[in-house]
């Protein structure tokens, strides 16, 4: 098995959704912001080449489907890194992906799984089957009103009209209880996923047996190093209170095992570690996935 890391382009977003209660003093040490108060982040997707064959994909950035406002709002570079330049730096296309699976359908995780072909919405993965879970799915596509504007029907109803969507089988409590034990799966040996929802319903995080080191792909539960501290929680989250509960056990975890936390929004740190000290969980070593 061989991982690479992905770069599907930056955007910012405003720090103090970032950082929810924690003051700009504070926060900006870490992330700082340009004279509007944005943030840059990373669309960091991560690729795994199975001993198999398989190409599997971990989220697919934004896409560059949207209109020009649209990309305005978060300030997306003109010239910017894309997801299929990158894949082409590492000798692939997007013909070669076989899976592509999404730890949740906001629009900076999926947009760029389907792309505009003649004024057509069509799969911009056309070998890839695309995994999500039935709970997520079905919070996606009826979306409540705070969480609306990053459930884009244009990124997700095509997904399920390409015919290639498939559901993660797990057990309804795996999705009721916050982060159990990983649910193995079906995609290929050694990825299994924990699910949390405290962000948003049901979503994925993937975690991965590599070199014999526990990877996993922190999505938004841990968006960048400078949300290490517990209360370091974004606005974005649904539902805060389930996230602190969720990020007390899950980093609780990764620090006693060591887990290696792949960063998919932090724009400078690739992956890190966590570790106990006085003041609670905090950063441990950052490194990137082929130093591993």
């Amino acid at each position: 098995m061989k991982l690479y890391s992905v770069n599907a382009g930056y955007f910012k977003l405003d720090g103090g959704a970032m950082f929810g209660v924690v003051p700009k003093s504070i926060w900006s040490k870490t992330n700082p912001a340009d004279e509007k108060n944005l943030c840059k982040l990373a669309m960091r997707s991560l690729l795994i080449e199975d001993d198999a064959g398989k190409l599997i994909l971990i989220d697919t950035g934004m896409g560059d489907k949207q209109d020009a406002k649209f990309f305005s709002h978060y300030l997306v570079p003109e010239e910017d890194d894309t997801l299929e330049g990158s894949l082409a730096i590492l000798g692939f296309t997007r013909e070669d992906i076989t899976d592509v699976v999404f730890t949740h359908l906001h629009f900076d995780h999926c947009g760029g799984a389907i792309i505009r072909v003649d004024g057509a919405l069509v799969s911009a993965f056309p070998n890839a089957t695309f995994w999500s879970n039935q709970e997520h799915w079905d919070w996606a596509v009826n979306p409540n009103p705070r969480e609306s504007p990053s459930y884009l029907k244009e990124n997700i109803l095509p997904i399920q009209a390409s015919g290639h969507l498939k559901f993660v089988d797990v057990a309804t409590t795996a999705i009721n209880n916050d982060l159990l034990a990983a649910a193995p799966s079906s995609i290929t040996e050694n990825l299994s996923f924990r699910f949390a929802n405290g962000h948003t319903r049901a979503m994925m995080l993937p975690q991965i047996k590599y070199k014999d080191r526990t990877i996993v792909f922190a999505a938004d539960l841990l968006p960048t190093v400078g949300h290490i501290p517990l209360i370091y929680v974004m606005s974005y989250d649904m539902f805060p209170l389930v996230t602190l509960e969720e990020r007390m056990s899950f980093f609780k975890e990764a620090a006693d095992n060591n887990y290696v936390l792949f960063l998919q929004h932090d724009a400078v740190n690739e992956c890190c570690t966590l570790q106990h000290t006085e003041k609670g969980i905090r950063l441990k070593d950052i490194f990137k996935i082929g130093d591993i």
